[in-house]
């Protein structure tokens, strides 16, 4: 099987929007009286919808009150979005192109509704191929809708994909999706995205041709 098509989460993989989310996440859950930490975000809300977020979070909360909760998320995270220059992170963009090179077929998928609107922001949405958003899906992951609507909108088939991805919630819904995997802990944190294929600090560590060989061995 060759590889035809390459999958970008957006948060934490793409651009450097995951302080951000956390500290929108952290206020909003701090109103309703409940700690949240940067291990809470990793193991629980990062990489999924808003409201399954809050839900994460948030247990006791009617579907109304849970609704209100993740709306107030999203302001919060829009006027941080407004106050700072979103960071790039330029070895993933390093990637996207020298893939684009080889013909490989480039999509974004995000769990966030926001993601056209920071890839416009970042003037990187001439980047991609195709781009799936939060609301273009209905089942968040670890279901692997997300990955199989994306590889359909670039024409090709999951197996034939690869996806990049930095949450234990996402690098879970590739591998639903049987699709290969490579999983970026940052922070270190290589535990919790212990089901991907190979797992790097950055994207600088694989380039076209370390990713053909790894998925032609899979």
């Amino acid at each position: 099987m060759s590889l035809n098509g390459a999958i970008f989460d957006l948060d934490g993989v793409v651009v450097n929007t995951v302080p951000l989310h956390f500290a929108a996440w952290k206020k909003m859950f701090s109103e309703y009286g409940k700690s949240f930490t940067f291990e809470d975000y990793k193991e629980k809300v990062d990489g999924i919808p808003r409201l399954p977020g809050a839900r994460a979070i948030l247990t006791d909360l009617s579907e109304d009150e849970l609704r209100k909760a993740a709306s107030k998320k999203q302001d919060y995270y829009l006027e941080l979005i407004e106050k700072v220059e979103v960071e790039i992170y330029e070895t993933t963009v390093d990637l996207i192109k020298e893939l684009k090179k080889k013909s490989i077929k480039i999509a974004a998928a995000s769990s966030s509704r926001n993601c056209r609107y920071i890839l416009e922001k970042t003037n990187l949405v001439g980047l991609f191929d195709a781009i799936i958003g939060g609301g273009d899906f209905k089942k968040g992951k670890p279901a692997p809708e997300i990955f199989l609507l994306a590889a359909s909108k670039i024409g090709l088939t999951p197996e034939t994909c690869v996806v990049f991805e930095d949450a234990k919630l996402g690098v879970e819904a590739a591998k639903n999706g049987e699709m290969f995997c490579v999983g970026i802990a940052r922070e270190g944190d290589k535990e919790i995205l212990k089901k991907a294929d190979i797992i790097v600090e950055d994207l600088k560590e694989v380039d076209y041709d370390k990713l053909r060989k790894l998925f032609n061995g899979k």
